[in-house]
């Protein structure tokens, strides 16, 4: 019978077709973050499944439901107000990969602060608001290297902190539309300010970038190849929009340049979670 963890969270389940016999699937007892590393070319490497729910419960039900068709689980304000830092502690000792969505934006030396905290969790990558200036993105990239430097260099850091936390910079949030932005004070169009954001984020050190796979491809042609693009709003064809309004579907976010693409509601919210989750990974891998 599977262990379960404090918040019900199952222990690690390796991926379908693995060997049992790959030294790494036995790390479990030796490191609380196991290495079962998938193949390069493995669609799920692209997958972020959101936990957009209230309960360490609802929770651990999602995940056990999507089982092995998904790696990276985000984790956003809702959930990580209601549980705190333990249901992510959990969901990292269960072998899955978290994306910590906080969008952290403060002066720089408190988002510095909640990057190493995000880093002794062991997530893997972790939001901060690219509008909040060059010296915050710059500290929470700081933080984030010497975080990493600190994992690398002793065995104890390294079972805490995970040694390639990524800092993702928020540009434009996809529910945000042109008279959105005007609203705010902002003129000229969506692209434009995506851009200007990304640029900021990574002269800052920055890793990647948060936006919609409607910029994605002029931010590759721009920017170039050498950083994440982390794209939320992302909905299979056919689904309804719900709250945002710059949307594509998984294939064509992936196509345009998104690195990984953020599906919460039409996974968790299926009668199969599993083999929507399947369905997605199919378009993508394709």
């Amino acid at each position: 019978m599977q262990a379960a963890l404090p918040h019900g969270i199952p222990t690690n389940v390796p991926p379908k077709n693995s060997p049992s016999s790959d030294p790494r699937h036995n790390d479990q007892a030796k490191n609380d973050q196991p290495k079962n590393d998938p193949p390069q070319n493995d669609p799920r490497e692209k997958l972020i499944v959101a936990l957009d729910v209230s309960t360490a419960a609802a929770a651990q039900k999602i995940v056990a439901a999507v089982g092995d068709s998904a790696l990276t689980y985000k984790v956003g304000m809702q959930l990580y107000t209601a549980e705190g830092p333990q249901l992510v502690r959990d969901l990292v000792a269960s072998g899955r990969r978290v994306f910590l969505d906080l969008k952290y934006h403060d002066i720089p030396n408190t988002v510095a602060a909640a990057v190493r905290e995000a880093a002794q969790l062991g997530v893997s990558m972790l939001t901060v608001h690219a509008t909040g200036s060059a010296k915050m993105l710059r500290a929470a990239a700081e933080a984030a290297r010497a975080a990493a430097e600190a994992a690398r260099a002793a065995a104890e850091a390294a079972r805490a902190a995970n040694p390639t936390l990524i800092v993702l910079a928020v540009t434009v949030l996809t529910s945000m539309d042109e008279a959105d932005l005007e609203k705010v004070g902002i003129n000229g169009t969506v692209v434009d300010e995506v851009l200007r954001l990304a640029s900021l984020a990574l002269e800052n050190g920055c890793q990647g970038i948060v936006a919609s796979g409607q910029e994605a491809s002029a931010l590759r042609q721009k920017l170039g190849n050498d950083f994440a693009i982390v794209t939320p709003g992302v909905r299979p064809a056919g689904a309804g929009h719900a709250d945002q309004a710059r949307v594509l579907t998984p294939a064509e976010a992936i196509a345009a340049g998104a690195s990984h693409i953020v599906v919460g509601r039409p996974i968790t919210e299926a009668a199969d979670p599993a083999a929507e989750a399947q369905s997605i990974l199919r378009q993508i891998g394709q």
